[in-house]
């Protein structure tokens, strides 16, 4: 099982491509099962979770070719398997996102129920609430979702808790359900406006983009387009924070710094010289971060993906702060991790007081999860010695080649085994 093996080696400086975002790309690519004309797709991220909506869009039918750099090309004109089978559900939970496009177009969906999820509940009622709502019968036996529709009709749906995935999936069921749909409080995330930007450009009617309330105007058919991924402010987020913890002077490059408000506001706090254009970020650290005090919440505000990155920080940062995490129940399981490395921090309930240290050193740590994957390599780049992040499959769900970018600004990084 491969393996990274990070030692310090001082501040990172020069330039790094940010890749296109995984929770943008995950449901455009669902998507193309709402068209039987092609759905050309640029700045895809060559991530495992990317792979795996890969393997099971084909498993039903698809044809997908890529160029396996950042291109996509899907068809999906003869579906004959309605069906995502938990042997690949179960490694993404993103799968269930196959529930609305399969029930909207061809009537009927067999979708295994996702399994556990290291970081916390994440509950699939929101989903099949809003499908029937809008007419579908839904029965669920032997661990599979099974849902069936002639058409289906726009209906009013207010979800109990605002929810990314299921604003997604209610929002591709939406596109072609005969009449009116209004999704109220819905997710605003980027990702979700990106998915809504490239329906539209399928020719979806849609209307409150952007905002909590969205307005669907069911279509026929649609069909297909070109659309370029958004870039992926996490990403963005985790190497801005691997620069206020070495210093540096680090320009981003292929960015969306208007994604970024809220990360951006606590790293100047933080200390952070921050300079940004339509597309790129530039941070210069001259000095010790001061510690910041973060609290998750749905965007706009703080994003629970930047939660562990930002703890990283505030354990060499000067100062005491405190993280609050409010959406998912389960998303400390690094902190044992950096307490190995030096680390002080005290967990009381859903907020974690970390107090700055002057320096961590070099452990071996086990990533838990994804972004907890990414807050132990970064603090890998500012402890002493060796530090080797165990189990980094976490991390190739999420980040693309992060040993090389961030090895391509000083960092000395590499894969092992």
């Amino acid at each position: 099982m491969d393996k990274l093996k990070i030692t310090g080696n001082g501040p990172l400086n020069g330039k790094i491509r940010v890749s296109g975002a995984k929770n943008a790309a995950l449901p455009i690519l669902c998507a193309s099962l709402l068209t039987a004309d092609t759905l050309r797709l640029t700045n895809v991220p060559q991530l495992k979770d990317v792979h795996t909506i890969q393997k099971l869009l084909q498993g039903m039918g698809a044809r997908v070719m890529t160029d396996n750099v950042h291109e996509f090309e899907l068809t999906c004109a003869n579906i004959d398997k309605l069906e995502a089978p938990y042997e690949l559900v179960k490694t993404m939970r993103a799968s269930i996102l196959v529930l609305g496009p399969m029930v909207a177009r061809f009537g009927e969906a067999r979708v295994s129920l996702p399994g556990g999820c290291a970081i916390g509940e994440r509950p699939v009622e929101q989903h099949i609430k809003g499908l029937e709502a809008m007419g579908a019968e839904i029965t669920i036996e032997h661990g599979y979702i099974h849902a069936r529709a002639k058409r289906l009709k726009g209906a009013r749906i207010v979800t109990d808790m605002v929810t990314v995935t299921g604003t997604e999936n209610l929002l591709m069921a939406a596109v072609l359900a005969e009449g009116t749909t209004i999704l109220e409080n819905a997710a605003q995330e980027p990702e979700v406006t990106d998915l809504a930007e490239c329906l539209i450009k399928m020719g979806a009617k849609i209307s409150g983009v952007g905002t909590s309330t969205l307005t669907i105007e069911g279509v026929e058919k649609l069909h297909g387009t070109e659309h370029a991924v958004i870039a992926d402010r996490i990403e963005a987020g985790t190497f801005l924070c691997a620069v206020a913890m070495t210093g540096g002077d680090v320009t981003l490059t292929h960015a969306r710094p208007d994604t970024l408000d809220a990360v951006l506001d606590k790293l100047r706090e933080a200390g952070a010289e921050l300079t940004t254009g339509s597309d790129w970020i530039r941070i210069v650290m001259n000095n010790r971060p001061k510690a910041v005090t973060i609290r998750t919440a749905p965007y706009p505000a703080f994003p629970t993906d930047m939660q562990a990155q930002f703890m990283a920080m505030n354990t060499v940062a000067e100062g005491t702060g405190l993280v609050t995490e409010t959406i998912f129940e389960n998303r400390f399981m690094h902190v044992p991790e950096l307490r190995r490395m030096g680390a002080t921090i005290n967990v009381e309930g859903n907020t974690s007081i970390v107090t700055g240290v002057t320096g961590l050193s070099g452990a071996t740590v086990m990533a838990t999860d994804l972004r907890a994957s990414a807050s132990l390599v970064i603090a890998g780049l500012i402890a002493s010695g060796e530090t080797i992040v165990d189990r980094i499959y976490h991390l190739d769900r999420g980040y693309e080649h992060i040993e090389d970018k961030l090895g391509g600004v000083g960092a000395k990084i590499e894969r092992t085994r």
